[in-house]
């Protein structure tokens, strides 16, 4: 007999998602591109830097046919002024999410990444739609991050390469305990936002969570909204019956009034 499964994503099927996530190495070998069924990966030529999917980098990592360049967030400078952010500015709120990226049109204007550029008449350039992109098809954990912001799955890229390569981050014990701070700091935010349900009526706000911490905290979440619900509906009941009572104790009174 097959047992329930779990609702959302265990901890262990954020962490194999994660490894679609893209990073920057810096390769120590010649490597010819790859086909695969996201498209061909970029070609290594030393000492130019690439980007390449979590799980291809920590392969060639352990091979030792490249390094792999820790993105800005992860650095404890960063992390520094995010566990300050979190603990002495955003007090009951998480820290913002990465802004959207940016990318030069060649000729020195910003636009987004993922708006389009197509030629118009009188070979005009015209955007054309913008398209929503999420993790993993976002640069937030590439050297082109932005620091000072937590990505959508900054826990696990961070053990995992804390784990597998901790001679390529700076300063590693250093970001070893500063990781630790700031994930205590944000379970507490998290396990304190869920006063907000006490009453049926609160709203819980998620901007900022990462995809591991909401993986670890939905069972704990969900088992304050059920509690609350079943606690409403038993106020509920009770409120009705004593309605119900005081009716009756209404008509009783109006039977002996005409007597």
């Amino acid at each position: 007999m097959a047992l329930p499964l779990p609702s959302g994503l265990v901890p262990t099927e954020v962490a194999f998602l994660c490894e679609m996530e893209m990073i920057t190495i810096v390769p120590r070998q010649r490597l010819e591109s790859i086909p695969m069924l996201s498209g061909k990966t970029p070609a290594l030529r030393p000492p130019r830097r690439a980007d390449l999917p979590l799980w291809l980098a920590l392969l060639l990592k352990k091979q030792r046919r490249a390094n792999i360049v820790p993105p800005p967030w992860l650095l404890a400078q960063s992390l520094e002024a995010i566990v300050k952010t979190e603990t002495d500015v955003r007090l009951q709120a998480f820290s913002e999410p990465p802004p959207p990226p940016m990318r030069s049109d060649g000729r020195g204007t910003a636009r987004p990444y993922a708006t389009t550029t197509t030629t118009g008449r009188g070979g005009r350039n015209e955007d054309t739609k913008e398209l929503i992109l999420a993790p993993p098809f976002l640069p937030s954990c590439t050297q082109d991050a932005p620091s000072g912001y937590l990505p959508y799955h900054w826990l696990e890229i961070a053990e995992t390469l804390l784990a597998h390569a901790a001679d390529d981050i700076p300063n590693a014990p250093d970001v070893r305990a500063l990781l630790r701070d700031l994930q205590e700091v944000r379970a507490a935010k998290m396990r304190s936002s869920t006063q907000h349900l006490e009453g049926g009526g609160g709203v819980l706000s998620l901007r900022g969570v990462g995809a591991m911490e909401l993986s670890e905290s939905r069972g704990f979440v969900l088992g304050v909204v059920d509690g609350v619900r079943k606690l409403g509906a038993s106020i509920e009941a009770s409120r009705r019956e004593e309605e119900q009572e005081r009716g009756d104790d209404g008509g009783d009174s109006d039977d002996d009034m005409e007597f």
